[in-house]
């Protein structure tokens, strides 16, 4: 007889499970309150109001850096009181409900997966860790990535590297408006020798806001066997996704970010079945590295070479302790509100907003200022990223840079930043000014930050 994961686990454990798998049906939110909330498009302005209106945000303040942190709507801050102030009050035992099995289900409908394959983690910097230690890779393996990963890539890629012997090879992907998807992945195929055993990759690129070509580049690590692994840290909240269709074995994403929840939270997507028309490959090796549901003896049945799970990896990767259980509920919570508003009408949004910004750019700076891409459809985000600084002594001067980012929030109200990163066949780094707007900004605002950077460009200047 097959042996399954749940043979391995003790009488408590298989309570718990029973406990926490048996709770999850019912939304967090109101029925009522969701109904309140317009499903429509936001270019509506009374739609936009209203949504609008479930934010916090101070009226005299221009946030455009969501590529770092969102804000939080008003009804999930009142549900993460309510829910820590319920813990206090009445202490009781916390570790069934940190399976947090309702919102990982609701989240894996709205993303895309299956609940055996999600976990709710810290942030994407935690996703990243987890994911990266627990492959099975050692010394002289090869890791194919980009110089335009975000830190919380390419620290524990590092520390593969110092530890394991692992060789990371970095790419400098060509930046600007013309950039194509096709480059994009050839540059990646070129890479590939018979050592490669993960392509690695930013869902988007929080340098310059590159959307990368991610089912592409899968169909390229089918091709050729490998593992594929995406920081999808501004995914949750811009995009209309789907996991599963997306093809890769592992990404994570960031809860609050354009998914506008609570800090300290992200997802962990673990592929755990094999669906031959999203990814033909077999299940990776992937050690859950910090968990408290692993076997204290014995160890796991092997992974599943079909479409039914052997065990549930999700909840292994979950299971770490007594968790902070308000911060699953809200992000739970706060897909719930995108659900409603509709997540292709939040993306559709979105990106109409970073257009109208590339517009104003290339019309006033030019199409040569824009370290993002302009031409293919297929790259574009959320973020623009350019250089507002025609002397060139001043375009590669950080100390520019965090005037002019100063200077925007201090004497404008907006509240933007400045990224850097490596260029092809250049030396050093490069600096860019990156905005990054949401659904709750306007075209207004969008207007409002740009006649306030020519501003201070000139004043710099």
């Amino acid at each position: 007889m097959e042996t399954t994961a749940h043979d391995t686990e003790s009488a408590v454990v298989r309570m718990a499970r029973a406990t926490t798998v048996a709770q999850s049906t019912k939304t967090v939110l109101p029925a009522s309150l969701l109904e309140s909330i317009p499903s429509g498009p936001l270019e509506d302005r009374a739609n936009w109001e209203r949504v609008r209106a479930l934010f916090t945000i101070d009226p005299e303040m221009v946030h455009l850096n969501v590529g770092t942190i969102g804000s939080v709507p008003r009804p999930v801050l009142d549900l993460l009181r309510a829910t820590d102030v319920d813990f206090a009050r009445r202490p009781r035992d916390p570790y069934p409900p940190t399976t947090f099995a309702e919102a990982r289900a609701a989240l894996a409908a709205r993303y895309g997966c299956d609940p055996d394959e999600l976990a709710i983690v810290q942030g994407a910097a935690d996703g990243n860790a987890r994911i990266l230690n627990g492959l099975d890779l050692g010394e002289g393996d090869e890791v194919v990535t980009t110089t335009h990963e975000c830190y919380t890539a390419q620290a524990p890629l590092n520390i593969l590297h110092n530890r394991r012997g692992v060789v990371v090879k970095k790419l400098t992907p060509r930046l600007g408006p013309d950039q194509s998807a096709e480059e994009i992945v050839q540059m990646f195929a070129d890479a590939i020798t018979p050592r490669t055993k993960v392509l690695q990759w930013a869902g988007v690129t929080f340098t310059v806001g590159t959307t990368m070509p991610t089912r592409m580049l899968a169909e390229l690590a089918h091709e050729h066997g490998l593992i594929s692994m995406v920081d999808g840290a501004h995914l949750p909240g811009q995009f209309d996704f789907d996991l599963h269709e997306l093809g890769v074995d592992f990404l994570s994403g960031s809860g609050a970010k354009y998914q506008c929840g609570p800090m300290g939270t992200g997802i962990l997507y673990a592929r755990n079945k094999v669906l031959p028309e999203h990814n033909p490959l077999p299940l990776p090796e992937f050690w859950p590295v910090i968990t408290l549901w692993y076997p204290i003896e014995g160890q796991l049945p092997p992974r599943t070479t079909g479409r039914e799970q052997t065990y549930d990896i999700g909840t292994y990767v979950q299971k770490t302790g007594s968790a902070d259980l308000s911060r699953g509920p809200a992000l739970q919570a706060v897909t719930e509100i995108w659900e409603r508003i509709g997540r292709a009408n939040v993306q559709r949004y979105v990106w109409g907003l970073c257009s109208y910004l590339k517009e104003r750019i290339v019309d006033h700076w030019g199409r040569d200022s824009l370290f993002s891409p302009l031409d293919d459809e297929r790259l574009h985000s959320g973020m623009v990223a350019f250089q507002p600084f025609a002397d060139s002594a001043h375009a590669a001067d950080v100390a520019k840079f965090f005037e002019f980012e100063n200077r925007m929030e201090e004497q404008h109200g907006v509240n933007l930043r400045f990224t850097f990163f490596p260029v092809r066949d250049a030396d050093g780094e490069r600096f860019a000014v990156r905005l990054a707007p949401h659904l709750y900004n306007s075209a207004d605002e969008l207007d409002h930050a740009v006649d306030a950077m020519i501003r201070v460009c000139a004043e710099l200047s």
